[in-house]
């Protein structure tokens, strides 16, 4: 049963239509699938690579509040020093403060920026607790607001405005190592498109190595075969192996070449004949 399918296939002739088609339908069904995996790797890491540098800029954002409430409320309380005549307490406004932390904290998984927001907090509830004592400060009699101001609450407020610096850092740094991820995945997602072409040119160069030798060259040959016998009447005798439709068209030229040349001669032998019995 299997030497006669093997045989059946063997004996399956194949069309010069049919194996172009085939070589050109290779080629293209090659550079179609890697250009569709190419597409679907570079929308997947865009969409995800995007999400998260939009996250990282967001959250750039929202360090810059942090700094922003902080300062205002420290010039705030400064300014209270500076002016005896000020009697209003500068408002910290601490709810949207925390929920900026919040934000930070619940946006990102990062390992370096989590921490650094806790720590953040912890610099923040220190700052506060000292910025309370400034009602007391301002009613005492033998508490310099000054000294209180620079000696005691500027440096919670340095730590705290560091440690804001430091997140900020932490988030630029994550936002640089996003944009690297977007750009190694490009050219990963790049890498089917260029084996993809790598394949379509040598295929084109395998189709082009087909058509040479089995087409252009035979075609060639025949045209040089009926040049020699329509000038020289030599016998047209080229062969090559081949089951498709150039291969009888070779073999029709060969017998169409043949049964002419036979007819040639009987035609000279009978002019021959007419002149011979003529004279």
């Amino acid at each position: 049963m299997f030497k006669k399918i093997v045989n059946r296939v063997k004996e399956t002739k194949l069309s010069m239509r049919t194996k172009l088609t085939l070589s050109l339908c290779a080629i293209a069904i090659a550079l179609l699938t890697s250009s569709f995996i190419s597409i679907m790797e570079y929308s997947r890491m865009s969409d995800y690579v995007s999400s998260l540098i939009a996250a990282n800029i967001k959250n750039i954002g929202v360090a810059q509040k942090l700094t922003e409430v902080s300062s205002q409320y420290n010039l705030g309380i400064l300014a209270v020093i500076g002016d005896e005549e000020v009697s209003d307490i500068p408002d910290f406004r601490q709810q949207e403060f925390v929920n900026y932390c919040d934000s930070l904290r619940a946006s990102t998984a990062s390992n370096l920026i989590s921490p650094l927001t806790d720590s953040v907090m912890y610099a923040y509830s220190a700052y506060m607790l000292t910025s309370l004592e400034l009602s007391d400060v301002l009613k005492s009699d033998f508490i310099d607001t000054r000294t209180w101001y620079f000696e005691r609450l500027q440096p919670q407020y340095q730590r705290l405005n560091g440690y804001i610096d430091s997140l900020s850092d932490a988030v630029y740094l994550e936002l640089k190592k996003n944009s690297e991820t977007f750009q190694r995945g490009f050219y990963r997602s790049i890498i089917p498109g260029a084996v993809a072409v790598a394949v379509g040119l040598l295929l084109v160069l395998m189709l082009l190595f087909f058509l040479l030798v089995y087409y252009v060259n035979p075609i060639y040959k025949m045209l040089d075969g009926l040049s020699n016998y329509r000038s020289f009447n030599k016998k047209y005798s080229y062969t090559f192996d081949g089951d498709d439709q150039l291969s009888e068209l070779n073999d029709g030229i060969t017998e169409l070449a043949g049964e002419n040349q036979q007819l040639r001669r009987r035609v000279s032998d009978l002019r021959n004949k007419i002149n011979n019995t003529g004279i």
